[in-house]
């Protein structure tokens, strides 16, 4: 039977388009980095000729391209339906003008960022002026507990906090998942959250939630330097500069506190 086909949904295939789903697989299977035919074969369970079948006819139809000899990446199709999924959600386009603002005000890198099978998925980015350069991209993932930003996504949601953490922690000890509910704790009494250089070295990071007219986390912003740019009293005056900015973005969105 044909497995499913990511972590973000674990209802059955559907009968009759198993087909549809082997093509998909394939995909996510190239995305996730196997490029070859024997690693899209070894990812999927999908037989040689089955497999090499579908992905020319993945390569003819765009969703896929030959790259060096024997290995294929994602195609212009592909491309082309990102940008106009990007276009067609209007978080992006409604929180624009206040993370531009943000970044010319504080000159450092901003994300705006959702929930999505229970990692980040980054929807936009404003790349700092100054400091390194960071490993995030529009449509990468990143854990939810280890980035501040999705601390700022899990605000408020102590149910989850330790499974998550677990989850993506598992060399965590029970004093560390005390020390991290007690810290999400702290974040959701002050509306914001930091990354002390827990997801990527070096690397600092003061977050808000952004809310929808429900009252709903729907999205968060993060504001992101390398340490000599964020030491922790300027995190600290940051943190009503963010929930500003996230105030300002989910009003727009429909929010109306109290």
């Amino acid at each position: 039977m044909t497995e499913n086909l990511d972590r973000r949904s674990s209802e059955p295939i559907p009968q009759g388009t198993q087909t549809l789903a082997r093509g998909l697989q394939i995909i996510s299977a190239v995305a996730r980095g196997s490029t070859t035919l024997k690693a899209v074969v070894d990812t999927t369970g999908l037989g040689r000729s089955s497999a090499h079948r579908m992905i020319q006819l993945l390569v003819q139809m765009g969703y896929l391209r030959h790259g060096s000899p024997g290995e294929f990446r994602l195609g212009p199709t592909l491309i082309e339906y990102g940008f106009t999924a990007l276009n067609q959600d209007p978080l992006p386009v409604v929180a624009r003008e206040s993370l531009e603002a943000l970044a010319q005000r504080t000159q450092d890198t901003i994300h705006l960022s959702v929930e999505d099978g229970e990692s980040v998925l980054y929807l936009h980015k404003i790349p700092g002026t100054r400091g390194a350069e960071m490993r995030s991209r529009i449509g990468h993932r990143m854990p939810l507990t280890r980035t501040g930003v999705g601390k700022a996504l899990l605000l408020g949601q102590e149910n989850r906090w330790e499974r998550l953490f677990v989850a993506e922690n598992p060399e965590a000890d029970s004093s560390a998942v005390k020390s991290f509910v007690k810290r999400m704790n702290g974040y959701t009494h002050d509306g914001a959250s930091f990354d002390l250089e827990e997801n990527e070295p070096g690397i600092r990071c003061v977050a808000a939630p952004i809310r929808d007219g429900s009252g709903e986390v729907v999205a968060g912003i993060s504001l992101s330097a390398t340490r000599p740019f964020m030491p922790k009293d300027r995190m600290q005056a940051l943190v009503p500069v963010m929930k500003a900015a996230a105030r300002e973005i989910s009003v727009k969105l429909g929010y109306r506190q109290g």
